[in-house]
């Protein structure tokens, strides 16, 4: 048990000692006078991918390499150790940072793509606030609009998409949360709002009969002397559902809504009822 307990021990502070080399490695770089040396180093942590080393070194070095010409490349990979360690924010800053100090930069258009994808990986899942959703898509329109011959238009054109159907199926959430809840005018508005900022949607003959199916529910759960204005609006919303989908899926189940909406006004009218579905 005794021996077995010493190995641990022993093994505990080999490691132990391992960072602390490891450590007293990047102290003794940075101690050393030799710019030219710290520069070498960098550049060989930063080509091995070791780059909180090679973050450290290049910061140093910063102040004393502003006026050099190689500071732009110093920059530009300073910028990138950042993104690699996934610090998308300070690595956003950065990019940006050298736009501003290198704007007529060979790199200015791969930087100015980062600077957007920056964003893009900070893009949260689709419950949450996605204020960096949509500053991508705004960044990497201007990037297509400033370099409209960028490697990377294709990809950035994907993220946009990417993005807009991420904001849209946040705003259709919140639509369908009003609907399961019961709030159903409201979700008739949240709808109806979700329609007309994506009106070329893959879904828009869906979010329509959720229009329809909302302004149902919320008529028929409404006092008598305000029923009759609330399924003629049902009535209403089938009417341009049939216009921009005649060729839908959905119509029959719309129908159902008009049929029912119908009958309901009738009845109302204390008329004979069509009992067919």
């Amino acid at each position: 048990m005794n021996v077995m307990r010493i190995i641990v021990l022993i093994g505990a502070l080999f490691l132990v000692l391992a960072g602390c080399n490891k450590k007293t490695t990047v102290t003794k770089i940075l101690k050393n006078k030799d710019v030219e040396y710290r520069l070498r180093m960098a550049e060989q942590f930063f080509a091995n991918k070791k780059f909180s080393k090679a973050q450290l070194i290049y910061e140093d070095l910063f102040p004393i390499l502003r006026s050099d010409p190689r500071f732009e490349d110093l920059y530009y990979k300073y910028a990138y150790c950042a993104f690699y360690q996934r610090d998308y924010m300070n690595a956003e800053n950065l990019f940006k940072g050298f736009l501003d100090v290198f704007p007529k930069s060979a790199k200015a258009a791969e930087v100015d793509f980062m600077h957007a994808y920056c964003f893009y990986k900070q893009s949260p899942r689709v419950e949450l606030d996605q204020t960096p959703t949509q500053k991508t898509i705004g960044f990497m329109q201007a990037h297509l609009n400033n370099y409209p011959e960028s490697p990377k238009a294709e990809e950035a054109f994907k993220i946009i998409e990417s993005c807009e159907e991420k904001l849209e199926m946040k705003d259709f959430k919140g639509a369908e949360l009003y609907f399961n809840l019961g709030s159903y005018r409201a979700a008739a508005i949240s709808f109806t709002s979700l329609l007309n900022h994506y009106p070329m949607s893959k879904r828009a003959d869906e979010y329509k009969l959720m229009i329809i199916k909302a302004y149902y529910q919320y008529a028929s759960m409404s006092v008598e002397t305000k029923q009759t204005e609330r399924f003629e609006k049902v009535l209403e919303e089938y009417y341009d559902f049939v216009d921009r989908f005649p060729e839908s899926k959905l119509l029959k189940d719309a129908e159902r809504y008009f049929q029912n909406s119908q009958n309901n006004l009738k009845a109302l009218k204390n008329e004979p009822v069509n009992t067919k579905s």
